[in-house]
């Protein structure tokens, strides 16, 4: 062995002996925070759906959270996008006070009817939480960076119970094609040890069972193909109609507790005259349906519209587990058509839909195999990636960069996904000008 070699293996040791205990305390502390988070949603569900009349205090609720964020948490509005624009751009420390006042308003979100789910909570708890031991440890930008990538990862974990998916969630989230191998161990050990640190906790995950698994065939692979497509643009749908929403939202209505609350009396409403309980909330029973028969097939139609309302006038809680839903009876509603089985194509929508959204095709293809089993994967990762590709240069977190980019022609690396549409404008203008510019007098 060289020289060279001998020093390399020492770096290679210190780095394990650094992060196996740094990743196992943002695990602690991730897991601990979402096994609390999820025993005060279910109890925040279980009042909910025994006092139904409760839907009319949604917009009560809806502004006295609205309230608390403009007056205590403008600082950490941006949710899951500020801790992802930190990673990009470490500027300072994401205040510890994220972790309470988004665990209080998505229990208070989900306790009187706002479709939302419980992810974003679990993510911000978790880098929240990690990044106070940036301080603590007297950590530089790069390991900063790691440490806030393995909170994330810790928390995706603890709340779903996929500790690989939740490390290469922690990975693959920040830039479009590309992924950050030096953050790999670290993320890995934090996503493992933050679910045992949740089941220790006495928390239980539900159990979702795909019956049967079609065979890998050249129809198959078509159909599920073509699903994928239709995953894609609906995630796509989600994403651009949710922030389009927000955005017209905040240039209407000023006053932002009074967002939510007329966001609160759309949804209470709807939901009185549609009698449209099945939508609010996180819809588990709901899903768990769409692996055991058929369901209206406009199902996925009913969740995404509520949620669209909900996140878009400022509810608080997260995207995915909506989406497990949307993509899970949209799903159920193909696969009649395609003449799949419901079970495997209610499967694949449900983690196919998020990797159109969110722009994570490997965390969702390794999600399917934990969730529903190894036989799944091949047609998983079909379906995963044509949606992943089908829904464009558009998601949910709009703070996400640019890696290598879908398709050609290529977008800018490092772009934000909130950027690209102004980008693309002001390159139209200015090949329209070049163009003009060769034109003979």
């Amino acid at each position: 062995m060289t020289r060279h070699s001998r020093f390399e293996q020492l770096a290679v040791l210190r780095s394990v002996a650094k992060w196996l205990p740094l990743a196992s305390l943002v695990a602690a502390l991730a897991g601990s925070a979402s096994a609390f988070f999820l025993f005060a949603l279910d109890a925040a569900t279980r009042w909910r759906e025994t006092h139904p009349a409760i839907i009319w205090l949604l917009p009560l609720a809806g502004a006295a959270v609205g309230w608390i964020y403009w007056r205590l948490g403008k600082q950490v509005e941006a949710g899951n996008n500020l801790i992802i624009d930190e990673i990009h751009d470490p500027q300072k420390t994401v205040p510890l006070r994220m972790a309470p006042l988004v665990l209080g308003g998505t229990v208070v979100s989900h306790l009187f009817g706002a479709s939302v789910g419980r992810e974003g909570t679990a993510v911000q708890m978790g880098g929240a939480l990690a990044d106070q031991l940036t301080r603590l440890f007297r950590l530089d930008n790069e390991d900063r960076r790691i440490l806030l990538m393995a909170g994330i990862a810790a928390g995706f974990s603890s709340v779903f119970g996929t500790p690989l998916a939740g490390a290469l969630f922690g990975l693959e989230v920040l830039a479009i094609g590309s992924m950050r191998y030096d953050a790999l161990f670290p993320c890995t050990v934090a996503a493992i040890v933050a679910d045992q640190v949740g089941l220790a906790w006495g928390v239980h995950h539900t159990h979702y069972v795909v019956s049967s698994v079609a065979p890998v065939t050249l129809w198959s692979v078509l159909a599920v193909t073509l699903a994928g497509i239709a995953f894609g643009l609906t995630g796509r749908v989600f994403a651009v109609a949710t922030h389009r929403l927000g955005g017209w939202v905040r240039r209407w209505i000023a006053y932002p507790p009074l967002r939510p609350f007329a966001g609160g009396v759309v949804v209470a409403v709807a939901v009185w005259a549609l009698d449209a309980h099945r939508y609010i909330g996180l819809g588990i029973p709901t899903i768990v349906a769409a692996f055991e028969g058929p369901l209206p097939p406009w199902d996925f139609l009913g969740k995404m519209a509520f949620t669209i309302v909900s996140l878009g006038t400022g509810f608080k809680g997260g995207e995915v587990t909506p989406l497990f839903y949307i993509g899970a009876t949209l799903g159920n509603a193909l696969a009649p058509l395609l003449h799949m089985p419901v079970s495997m194509l209610a499967g694949i929508g449900f983690v196919a839909v998020f990797a159109g959204a969110a722009n994570t095709p490997v965390a969702t293809i390794v999600m399917a195999v934990e969730l529903f089993g190894p036989a799944i994967g091949p047609l998983a990762a079909i379906g995963c990636l044509a949606s992943y590709l089908s829904s464009g240069h558009t998601g949910i977190y709009h703070a996400q960069r640019v890696g290598n980019g879908k398709y050609r022609p290529a977008l800018p690396e490092g772009l934000r996904l909130s950027e690209i549409a102004q980008y693309r404008l002001q390159a139209k203008a200015a090949h329209a000008k070049a163009a003009e510019a060769t034109k003979p007098d």
